[in-house]
This record gives structure tokens, sequence and C-alpha cells, in this order.
């Protein structure tokens, strides 16, 4: 099916460039508050995709006509790094409903890793607007994992994917996997290189660390 794979600039460019920052970025306050404004970003602009209906409100001078959210929202985090970004975009859809797909990294003693899944919460997807929020769109294999955890809870209207920063194996490896249902891809940026741990190069480090500290 037809999708698109949309990148967006400034002001982005300036939050963006504050988590890569090595001196920036080491304070987590600052870094969770840009992934929040860029969260913002991707929300404003996927929410001119979606359907809206006509509303009459009252004011205290009359009665205006308005436009009300029409699609049913759901918000699903994966990593404790998406966080952020989840909070970031119920300011946007403040009715939406949520999803916990927790996953983490499994490290292998050849350094290679899978990615494993410890919690799923989630209410009905049947014909409901899905968003799935990863800010390291890296290997892709999160995204892998969150749609066969999402498989059995029905069947999404449609399914955005919103990453910070992806790699360009990562946004392949959505394409492959998505290809059956409406999807689209959203980043603020995209950067050619994965290194021998399966991280973005340049990228900005490990975001779960970033925003909460390193993990044992």
């Amino acid at each position: 099916m037809a999708h698109t794979v949309t990148q967006y600039q400034s002001p982005a460019d300036l939050y963006i460039a504050q988590m890569r920052d090595i001196n920036i970025q080491k304070d987590p306050m600052r870094f969770r508050t840009n992934i929040k404004r860029l969260s913002h970003i991707l929300a404003y602009e996927i929410g001119k995709t979606l359907s809206y209906k006509d509303i009459d409100v009252t004011t205290p001078l009359g009665t205006a006509k308005c436009r009300a959210l029409d699609d049913k929202v759901v918000v699903a985090c994966i990593f404790r790094a998406a966080l952020p970004m989840h909070e970031g975009f119920l300011d946007v859809f403040d009715n939406a409903e949520s999803a916990f797909l927790a996953e983490y990294r499994s490290y292998n003693a050849d350094g290679g890793f899978d990615i494993k899944s410890g919690y799923v919460a989630s209410p009905s997807l049947d014909g409901k607007v899905l968003i799935i929020a990863d800010p390291m769109l890296a290997t892709g294999s999160s995204i892998v994992t969150a749609m066969e955890l999402i498989k059995n809870l029905g069947t999404p209207k449609h399914i955005h994917f919103a990453s910070i920063i992806s790699s360009k194996k990562g946004i392949e490896t959505v394409e492959n996997i998505a290809k059956p249902c409406g999807y689209d891809i959203w980043t603020i940026a995209t950067d050619d290189t994965l290194n021998s741990h399966g991280y973005i190069v340049p990228g900005l480090g490990d975001a779960g660390d970033l925003c909460f500290g390193e993990k044992l």
C-alpha cells in the first residue's frame, strides 16, 4: 500500500543538534525536554493526516463552528527512552489511548543482541490509528518485535511509526515488515550508518541512558 517517509526540518534542527551535542546532552532534563519538543512536532504533522468532524461549541457570546478529531488514536511506546516521546504525543492527542510494549536489548556473548519483550498492555487496536513511538529507529528489530506483539490486538486503521533519529537500514526494515498494512514513517533525522553494536552513527548514543541514567 502507498505510504510516505517524512523528514522535518527547523525548528527541529536546533533540538536535534542539542540532543547530539556531547556536552549539552549530559543535561538529562534538557534531553528529555527536547524529545518532548520533537514529539510535539511529529504529532502535529501526523495530526494533519487524521480525520476530523464538525462540532458546535457554545461560547459566552454564541455558538462557534469547530472541528474535533474523529479518529480514535492509540499511542504505543517501546523502550524506556520512548517515555518522554509518549508524553509528548499525549500533550497533542490528549484523548488518545495508550499501549505499552516494554522491550529491551538482550546482548549475546558474541556482541550481538536480541530484542525481547517483558510486558504488554494495550487496548483493542481495531479501526484505530496506531502511533508507535521509538526515538531511535536503528536496526528496526524493535519494530519487528512490536508488530509481532500487536498482531493479536486487532487491526489498526493506519499505523504511524515515529522516531527522532532513524537509520536507513531501520527504515528499510519497517518498510519490509509493514507492507500488508497502511502505514507512514516519520522521523526528524536520518543517519546512514550502524556500528557493530547496532547503534546509529553519528546518532547520539544511548537515548535511554541519556534520559534516565546509565543502566547496569
